[in-house]
């Protein structure tokens, strides 16, 4: 009998690492899909439409959520960011495990509807260093780099709520850390 994939979800506040943890851990576990998600914001530069997320209108969004074609979503800096559910069930059904990059809200609405997801927190190694990679990605303007700091002191209040805590301090050793988290939750009884 096949089982069903595992779900594993990441989170950590914004500049806390959690697109750079998964990128890596994605090139050294090739087995584990990715999920990419929806969302209301306008493409970053660099960014491409189906590698880094679906970028789509507001209306388009609000379409989605009536059809319940999200596994969840959550609003963040005005902006929407939601989890396609149909490519999450063809893939867990299929057997694949899949990796999740989603936020506090995001990742409790999936505890909720997953029971069996493994959530893991990235922590970052102090509020100082999350600040001054904040600052240094240049990707928004100070008022939101105030707004995703007063936000990450309230996401970091919600670790308690996962079953794992990462601290990003060195980027290999999270990515070992995690890697052997995914390993123990495939071994786990149960899961087999």
């Amino acid at each position: 009998m096949k089982r069903r994939g595992i779900l594993f979800v990441i989170s950590s506040p914004s500049g806390g690492g959690k697109t750079t943890v998964c990128q890596e851990i994605r090139k050294e576990l090739s087995d584990l899909a990715y999920s990419i998600s929806v969302t209301s914001r306008r493409p970053r530069p660099g960014e491409k439409e189906g590698r880094d997320y679906f970028f789509v209108s507001e209306e388009e969004f609000d379409g989605r959520i009536e059809r319940d074609e999200l596994a969840e979503w959550a609003r963040f800096s005005g902006h929407r960011y939601g989890t396609p559910r149909q490519l999450l069930e063809e893939t867990l059904n299929a057997g694949r495990d899949i990796l999740l990059a989603i936020d506090v809200q995001g990742a409790l609405q999936i505890k909720e509807r997953y029971k069996s997801a493994c959530l893991i927190f990235l922590l970052p190694p102090s509020f100082e260093v999350l600040a001054s990679r904040l600052k240094r990605r240049k990707t928004d303007d100070e008022s939101e780099v105030e707004e995703r700091l007063r936000r990450a002191k309230e996401e970091l209040a919600f670790r308690k709520h996962y079953h794992h805590t990462v601290v990003n301090r060195d980027l290999p050793q999270a990515v070992e850390e995690i890697k052997a988290i995914i390993s123990a939750e495939r071994c786990r009884v149960g899961r087999t």
